[in-house]
């Protein structure tokens, strides 16, 4: 009997969190969908692995057993997952690097560099990450390392070496009443429609709605957007104003859409993220190495 791997890891996370609505918010699928997995997982196995109930999800002496034996099975899947990568990289010389909107803003480039300088002949393919799920490309192995903004989903299992930290604006429709002033207080924004990353991504999209500053307050969602060029449309549209670092009226200026001070909101960091694990070694460790040499 061959099992998938995916329904080990919901099986996890659900062993976990205890919870099936948090495992299911941790896991970015619909609570329905992740029920059906544990399901289809049981099926296989011909045994019952949780107890429900109105006080969560409790394994059973199954479940138990199968808890127990499922992060070994995982970390040697990982490992030889990263070893084959490691191998495909060296062999082709690129190291592939996922990254949001404008990575490590003006770093980029001197990362780049600085890794060149310790790998000659090699190249970085970068690849842009959805705010859908920013860590997809790390999680399935298609990128060794990625630039995101903290904080991002499943953070515990990655490593993070911070880069830089920036002040947070608002952006909004170049004709909305709020830019005929140069800077704004938060807590007069949050009747204002936000524009919003998908609610499955949680802390990702609580940082960018400012949820810590609302005081309770739910915010009223305008539109939700995955990518730069839908956020920035929504946003010229009237849709809603929206949270963004200060360098996005750098790599985002437009005449249709104004960036305004706001006080009453933290800063934005960006980080360089690996998977946990093993150490990091050559190419990897080479950028991990380059970046944190020109880290603020």
């Amino acid at each position: 009997m061959d099992v998938d791997l995916r329904l080990l890891r919901s099986f996890q996370t659900v062993a976990d969190e205890g919870n099936l609505t948090r495992a299911a918010e941790r896991l970015y699928v619909s609570q329905p969908a992740l029920t059906k997995q544990i399901r289809q997982l049981e099926a296989q196995l011909g045994a019952v692995l949780f107890e429900r109930s109105k006080h969560g999800m409790a394994l059973t002496g199954p479940g138990e057993a199968l808890a127990a034996a499922v992060p070994a099975v995982l970390d040697a899947w990982d490992g030889a997952r990263r070893a084959v990568r490691a191998a495909e990289t060296e062999a082709a010389e690129v190291l592939r690097v996922g990254f949001l909107a404008s990575a490590a803003n003006e770093k980029t480039q001197p990362i780049i560099a600085a890794f060149r300088e310790r790998r000659p002949g090699w190249r970085i393919e970068l690849r842009q990450a959805s705010w859908g799920d920013p860590v997809a490309g790390l999680v399935s192995g298609e990128v060794d390392a990625a630039f995101l903004r903290l904080p991002f989903p499943r953070q515990d299992e990655f490593e993070t070496a911070v880069l830089l930290t920036e002040a947070r604006c608002i952006a909004m429709a170049a004709d909305h009443p709020l830019a005929q002033h140069d800077s704004l207080r938060f807590e007069d924004l949050l009747d204002e429609p936000f524009v919003a990353a998908p609610g499955a991504v949680g802390a990702f999209r609580d940082h960018w709605v400012a949820a810590d500053a609302r005081g309770g307050r739910t915010v009223k969602v305008g539109a939700v957007t995955e990518h730069p060029d839908d956020w920035l449309t929504a946003i010229a549209n009237g849709d809603g104003i929206a949270l963004a670092p200060v360098s996005a009226a750098r790599y985002y200026a437009r005449p249709d859409i104004a960036y305004r001070e706001v006080s009453g909101v933290g800063p934005s960091t960006v980080a360089l993220v690996w998977p946990k694990g093993t150490a990091p070694s050559g190419a990897l460790a080479d950028l991990i190495a380059a970046a944190t040499a020109l880290a603020d």
